[in-house]
């Protein structure tokens, strides 16, 4: 046991309705990269929560260094060497870098902050591991792959050994990714034992020593790295065969259906977000649009889905300007969105699933009857077909959104758009932290709309998403589409080179 950081033995939590984790043994060595991995509502996160604090156990033993351990809450994990990164960061985004990361551990005397042996140690951690970051600036201003080093560093600087990592990858370009593999390497080298918690194979496979898949709450088994290929990961995920190559029918784009025309649009902080942009999309077409997070990508799909100020431009719906419309006559007129972040645009977590499924269009028949009343039973009955066709997993139509795992929140997402057939389906980050069967079906749906005429907008920060699914790809950088490529001549080192501005003029 000397080498054995932690053991959970025979794990079980059970919530109503579900058993999240059934009986669940996984342990981590010193030294050792362990990639967990499973589909969405499999029970990874409900595992985590229990060694960083954040859930209670039913029953079963966590074992820290060979000696049983009580983790009472996430302060007492820290106090215990163990330190989480979550997918959605934990920083106050006016403090400083600095000041996020000894946030709760300052250094004072006589009631002062001292901040310079503090910022000594960060420094030393930061050259330790590969981290640099300027610790003077505003967490704020930082582009998400510095945020996400500062909450690194947030949990080194309290003497993490063991550190878990959910989703870390989600957010981050190919080449801040490549960047976090090599801390990761270093912090191994070190003796930390690192959990990686990743949808991505690929990445799973390049950085994991060993891999354990569970799923519906139990580990189905761990593989060594040398044994584990991306076809049998995937298989033992979901129960079968997956469909790892996507393939796409040949279609003939048909009329123009989304024309974006010069569109300018200056920020909450006084600079261009939009700085000309311009595009279209026909019927039976895939327009991906590529580019490194917070080059305008997110000002463009609200422009189109919601009404904004802009200081010129036009957004056109089959040759009509929609510029005056409001959300609700842009939805009745077949515009869908799927927004890049679920919980804060795409669902109202509090009401219930069937709710959710009929957001947008419960105003409408077959939801009401005579002019106002609401039409419980028929919402009801649409929610349980819907709940069938898009395999969403839920105790009830009933349940809460907030209660889904992250993967049937998209799902249900993606199900409540594309059961309306829009004629425009805007996508913004569709496989965002979703799970290889979750991420099957909805390129599936996207490729059906695409064959049944639909125009699709896909955003995305992934490349392999944006090559795998697009007709045209769009690169955005600095508010602009700098240059567009047919698939056939798109690469992935192509792409990448126009995603940091390089080469504009080729």
């Amino acid at each position: 046991m000397s080498d054995t950081l932690l053991a959970m033995e025979e794990i079980t939590k059970v919530f109503p309705g579900v058993r999240a984790n059934d009986g669940v043994s996984f342990d981590l060595q010193a030294g050792e990269i362990h990639a967990l991995v499973g589909e969405n509502g499999a029970g990874k996160t409900t595992l985590m929560k229990i060694l960083y604090g954040l859930q209670k156990p039913d029953s079963g033993t966590i074992y820290l260094r060979g000696e049983a351990a009580s983790i009472r809450n996430p302060r007492n994990a820290i106090a215990q060497g163990i330190g989480m990164v979550h997918q959605h960061f934990m920083l106050v985004p006016p403090f400083s870098v600095l000041e996020n990361i000894v946030l709760g551990e300052e250094t004072q005397t006589a009631g002062v902050l001292r901040m310079k042996a503090p910022a000594e140690k960060v420094e030393e951690i930061m050259a330790r591991n590969g981290l640099p970051v300027e610790l003077s600036l505003s967490v704020a201003d930082l582009p998400v792959g510095l945020q996400q080093r500062v909450e690194i560093l947030k949990i080194l600087y309290r003497g993490a050994e063991i550190l878990v990592f959910d989703e870390p990858t989600a957010v981050l370009t190919p080449q801040e990714v490549d960047e976090l593999f090599k801390t990761f390497r270093m912090m191994k080298e070190q003796g930390k034992g690192i959990i990686f918690i990743s949808h991505k194979l690929d990445e799973v496979l390049d950085i994991a020593d060993r891999i354990t898949v569970i799923r519906r709450g139990k580990v189905i088994e761990t593989l060594q790295r040398g044994e584990a290929t991306k076809a049998k990961i995937a298989e033992l995920m979901v129960g079968k065969p997956v469909l790892l190559e996507v393939k796409k029918e040949a279609v003939v784009p048909g009329a123009t259906i989304l024309e974006v025309r010069d569109l300018h649009e200056t920020g909450e902080r006084g600079h261009g977000v939009l700085d000309g942009v311009s595009l279209s999309v026909k019927g039976g077409e895939i327009y991906g649009i590529a580019g490194v997070e917070g080059n305008g990508q997110s000002e463009l799909v609200q422009a189109i889905t919601e009404p904004v100020k802009l200081n010129q431009g036009d957004i056109l719906l089959q040759g009509q300007s929609i510029l005056s419309w409001d959300v609700r006559l842009r939805r009745d007129s077949g515009i869908g969105h799927i927004p890049e972040d679920r919980q804060r645009f795409g669902l109202l977590l509090p009401f219930s699933l069937a709710d959710n499924l009929t957001l947008g269009r419960h105003h409408r028949p077959p939801f009401v009857r005579g002019s106002q009343w609401i039409d419980s039973a028929k919402i009801r009955d649409y929610a349980r077909q819907t709940i069938k066709n898009f395999d969403i997993r839920t105790p009830s139509e009933m349940t809460p959104a907030n209660a889904l795992s992250g993967g049937n929140q998209q799902k249900a997402i993606v199900a409540r758009e594309m059961s309306f057939e829009p004629i425009l389906l805007v996508a913004a980050q569709p496989t965002r932290g979703v799970d290889i069967g979750a991420q099957e079906f909805i390129y599936s749906q996207l490729l059906e709309a695409r064959e049944n005429g639909k125009a699709v907008l896909l955003v995305s920060a992934d490349l392999d998403e944006i090559l795998s699914l697009s007709d045209r790809i769009g690169v955005m950088f600095k508010g602009r589409i700098i240059q567009e490529l047919g698939r056939a001549e798109a690469t992935r080192e192509k792409i990448g080179l126009y995603m940091t501005g390089g080469d504009q003029n080729a």
